[in-house]
């Protein structure tokens, strides 16, 4: 028979039920009701899940959704951690974990804690292999040509006493404004006019620090008076 699965009735938490599973000769294709997730610890599982061929070697792992008929076989054997759960939030994970040395890492850990029953490791292990699955769909991206943001920085601190626009930003980058805007905030966490900002009130402390006078530096940083560099240096430093 197929290594049983439980019924959402059956599992220790809201998350989901971790267990330790040995794979061997096919037992024929089933489905259940709540979504399954394996992470491969030793040996080779071969999948097939609505016909579709998969391997689950150390690291590697596999999220089958409910109702979708799977079968297993490991002719070497297998061992694998699997989480039956019904939060739906994996409908939204991508197919594999994130990172493989680190999910085989996370998979022994919490294979260790579950051989020891802890109680810890079946109420936060659900979790940590969500977070493990996230992080491939949170991590940047990457793109064909990178954005040199020292060498962008520099060209604009010559050029921090004009009215500069996004536009001129991403064409230092040979990008599209829109392309530009979407890199600056994915790879800095601000929009492209905050970076400018940021870029203008660094300048404005230095020069200030320097002990350039505040009308020199508003017109050095670009500011259209003295009024609004104070404003600005306030709203940075409130009290």
């Amino acid at each position: 028979m197929p290594p049983a699965c439980p019924t959402p009735s059956d599992m220790a938490t809201p998350q989901g039920l971790l267990s330790l599973r040995h794979y061997g000769a096919s037992h024929g294709s089933h489905a259940h009701a709540h979504f399954q997730v394996l992470l491969g610890l030793d040996g080779v599982l071969e999948l097939e899940v609505q016909g579709r061929s998969q391997r689950i070697a150390a690291g590697q792992g596999c999220v089958i959704a409910p109702g979708e008929r799977h079968d297993f076989e490991a002719r070497s054997g297998s061992r694998c951690l699997v989480l039956d759960t019904a939060q739906t939030v994996w409908a939204n994970c991508p197919a594999q974990p994130a990172h493989a040395a680190q999910a085989l890492a996370l998979a022994r850990y919490l294979t260790q804690a579950l051989q020891q029953k802890s109680g810890l490791a079946q109420h936060y292990g659900p979790l940590l292999l969500l977070d493990a699955w996230r992080a491939a769909s949170t991590a940047p991206k990457r793109y064909a040509r990178p954005i040199d943001w020292d060498q962008l920085a520099t060209w604009v601190g010559h050029h921090l006493h004009q009215p500069l626009t996004v536009a001129q930003l991403a064409q230092q980058v040979f990008l599209s404004p829109s392309r530009f805007a979407e890199r600056c905030r994915c790879e800095t966490g601000l929009s492209a006019m905050q970076w400018l900002r940021s870029q203008r009130l660094a300048l404005a402390l230095e020069l200030r620090d320097s002990g350039t006078s505040v009308v020199n530096t508003a017109l050095r940083c670009g500011y259209q008076s003295p009024s609004a560099l104070t404003a600005a240096l306030r709203r940075l430093w409130p009290h």
